[in-house]
């Protein structure tokens, strides 16, 4: 019998899984607490398929169950829930051997289809040590931010070169120094070099150290970072930005396991795992010329895409609390708090300069801002004013900027006044096009003229001129 476990001391959500697993022809059984399955488990003449549990309840917890579980019956898949998204929490489940990990409020179907899978295959992983403690700095709730989390969940015991990809300012080194500490060389050294900030004929003896002698001012031996990270983790930032020649010698290093200091003759064994980083597009580059095919394919082992800001505008209210207790800490004052239309007025803004530029704002306003609590009027000139937009966006991108102002501004009128903007947008063009010809206009936009002329009575236009028609 498939019996599936569910394990939550929310009634409401035993309630619904019971239902979704009821439709499927899922057998089932629900408890208010890890003590309470337990009790069950020890004696039950045959463990459940799948166990579902909560990581936050009364008495034992999620994670603490987890455990028991895993030691009793190895085999068994258990899939985590949380309210509480955490990176902590998504690591600490798959290095104790997890088989998912369900962050709240999830979605039904995507939940049975996640308890199917984990009864149609065997999901023991190897469990681990429990995790040191983690860079708080990783926050995030966003769906996007949850799929990096399990990446570096399933990687903690893994040796395999990553890729990361992420705008500037989107937290690369973090995420970097969180799979060093979760992975076998947490122990060792963790050495972060960006390959774009250092003059090419320096990047050489940076990266791989040089003898004494090798070339002037070379006075004595350096070991380069490659043998400061020996053992331990290297992490290239901006690998995208590195000369053509160094790109030869990376790759020979990660083909052979083994380079020379520049000036030397004795091989040298690279016991480093790499972890890569770039804001660019490395198969364009490489379609380009710029970057090598073999070095990126060896690169790109295992890719992690990190979310820009403007794709994760739910976790402003989360990054921006923290931040500000961080400054506050640092500046030893009291943190500030932002008034909930200030956030609303952040989760707007497109951010550009994504965590990086919301970190520098909470430094800001935790200096210069006058009271406690931070209000729209409080805000850097700058982040009040229309941005200059250097480069044309496109008519979406623009729609959704307005629209993310809307809801911040204006909620419960957003679709009823962009609609009409749309509408007299389109009109406005048409029959300035044919000037003012409805008929023809009519014609243009692919719709009846009895159409487009309720549509002028119903946005007040009967007494427009049409505007001049756009220049061929």
């Amino acid at each position: 019998m498939n019996t599936v476990w569910i394990v939550d001391d929310d009634r409401s959500i035993r309630w619904v899984l019971e239902k979704a697993l009821g439709r499927e022809d899922i057998p089932h059984r629900s408890f208010s607490s890890a003590n309470e399955a337990l009790s069950a488990l020890e004696i039950a003449p045959v463990p459940p398929k799948v166990l579902i549990s909560d990581i936050r309840m009364p008495g034992e917890s999620g994670l603490g169950l987890l455990k028991r579980v895993k030691t009793l019956h190895p085999q068994l898949p258990v899939i985590i829930m949380t309210a509480y998204s955490d990176l902590e929490s998504a690591v600490s489940a798959f290095q104790g051997g997890a088989f998912e990990y369900l962050p709240k409020p999830f979605d039904v179907d995507q939940a049975v289809a996640l308890v199917q899978r984990a009864i149609a295959q065997s999901a023991h992983q190897k469990g681990a040590s429990e995790s040191t403690a983690l860079a708080p700095e990783i926050l995030g709730q966003a769906p996007a931010m949850q799929e990096v989390f399990r990446a570096i969940g399933r990687l903690a015991q893994s040796h395999a070169t990553v890729l990361i990809n992420g705008e500037s300012g989107s937290g690369k080194e973090l995420v970097a120094r969180a799979l060093h500490r979760h992975s076998p060389r947490a122990d060792a050294p963790f050495i972060a070099i960006n390959t774009a900030a250092i003059p090419r004929d320096l990047l050489e003896s940076e990266l791989f150290g040089h003898e004494r002698g090798a070339f002037t001012g070379a006075a004595a031996q350096r070991r380069g970072r490659f043998e400061q990270a020996d053992g331990g983790t290297l992490f290239l930032d901006e690998i995208g930005d590195m000369p053509a020649e160094l790109q030869t010698r990376l790759l020979r290093v990660l083909s052979d396991n083994h380079f020379y200091r520049v000036g030397g003759q004795q091989p040298i064994r690279a016991n480093v795992r790499v972890i890569a980083a770039t804001h660019q597009n490395l198969e364009d580059r490489v379609r380009q010329g710029l970057f090598r095919e073999d070095l990126f394919h060896r690169l790109n082992v295992i890719r992690l895409r990190l979310p820009p800001m403007r794709e994760r505008r739910e976790d402003i209210p989360l990054l921006v609390r923290h931040f500000l207790q961080k400054s506050a800490q640092d500046l030893g004052v009291a943190p500030k708090r932002v008034s909930d239309a200030a956030i609303k007025y952040l989760q707007a803004l497109p951010f550009p300069g994504n965590v990086r530029q919301l970190e520098n704002l909470c430094h800001w306003l935790t200096v210069m801002a006058p009271g406690q609590v931070v209000e729209i009027a409080d805000l850097p000139p700058d982040m009040k004013a229309q941005p200059d937009r250097e480069a044309p966006i496109s008519w979406a991108d623009g729609l959704a900027l307005e629209a993310d102002r809307l809801i911040a501004t204006s909620p419960g009128e957003v679709f009823d006044r962009l609609t009409r903007d749309f509408e007299r947008t389109l009109i406005r063009r048409a029959l300035g096009a044919t000037g003012g010809r409805r008929i023809e206009a009519a014609q243009l936009l692919g719709i009846g003229r009895n159409t487009i002329t309720r549509k002028i009575q119903e946005l007040g236009m009967d007494d427009e001129r049409p505007a001049a028609a756009p220049p061929a």
